[in-house]
């Protein structure tokens, strides 16, 4: 099982320790047209053609510009839209600094709704554009399918489908660490719907299709199914030690997850795993 990274512990996660110092934003060509970005925070996708460039998630505001020149270093010019997967900083936080540069942010209307209680009506950093189930983006001679997921990781959440390039980036509902996910409860995540939305994503992809997580290194359907498999493990453990009406008390101490054997991260200990997997499958 593979260790999650000492920088889990501020919950910016780095895809390795070489890109840490020398180089804070590294690109890795997938395809043609598209790159992922690693950095500090959510793995970042960049479409970069004829029509322009446009990335999925921004991170922080302090790397904007470490994003912009890997970016420009790609192609120049700047980002003419930014997709958001969902509303957490590690992937909004440069919302705001890309929009002054002039791109155009998309994202669920439930990330819209959260920015704006977050930011204020009028910030920078909320989506110019924002859609219901799915939305289409033809650019780059690419037709990218973004299409919402309810309370997965959040209740905000967007997978989108390189559908040319055969590559899906899936945000925060696949952390490929070898861990559990963050369920985030208090933004509508639930365990069922992240299960749903990765075993939905699994049935449109093949063997051949590159998956980018939120967070971790690139990755394939293989992957997403061992991921898959590991929350339903943890969720079938959880529901036989929350049998006859169990307090979360009692969860905790019978420490049911001890059985994965898994490494858990100093922002995301085991103890919180359980509790949002408690309060989740309640």
């Amino acid at each position: 099982m593979k260790k999650i990274l000492p920088a889990l512990i501020t919950g910016l996660l780095l895809s390795s320790a070489t890109h840490a110092d020398e180089n804070p934003v590294t690109a890795e060509k997938l395809s043609d047209s598209v790159y992922v970005l690693f950095g500090q925070g959510g793995n970042i996708a960049a479409s970069v053609g004829e029509d322009g460039i446009y990335i999925i998630d921004d991170q922080f505001a302090k790397l904007s510009n470490d994003i912009k020149k890997t970016i420009s270093d790609l192609k120049p010019g700047s980002a003419e839209f930014v997709i958001n997967t969902h509303h957490h900083g590690d992937h909004t936080g440069g919302n705001e600094n890309f929009a002054k540069a002039g791109a155009h942010v998309i994202a669920h209307d439930n990330v819209h709704k959260r920015l704006e209680e977050k930011h204020g009506a009028n910030s920078d950093y909320l989506p110019r554009i924002s859609f219901g189930h799915d939305l289409k983006l033809h650019f780059n001679n690419e037709h990218a399918h973004v299409v919402h997921y309810a309370h997965a990781h959040t209740d905000g959440d967007s997978v989108i489908f390189f559908n040319n390039d055969n590559i899906v980036h899936m945000g925060d509902i696949y952390f490929n660490f070898g861990s559990l996910p963050f369920v985030d409860v208090d933004s509508g995540g639930s365990v069922d719907g992240i299960l749903a939305a990765v075993n939905d994503v699994i049935k449109q992809i093949d063997e051949r299709t590159i998956v980018i997580p939120g967070h971790g290194p690139v990755s394939d359907r293989s992957g997403l199914e061992t991921y898959a498999k590991l929350v339903k493990k943890a969720k079938d453990l959880m529901l036989k030690a929350m049998q006859n009406n169990a307090s979360l008390e009692q969860v905790l101490k019978a420490d049911p997850l001890a059985e994965l054997g898994l490494e858990y991260a100093g922002w995301l200990p085991k103890e919180k795993v359980t509790t949002l997997f408690y309060r989740s499958l309640k």
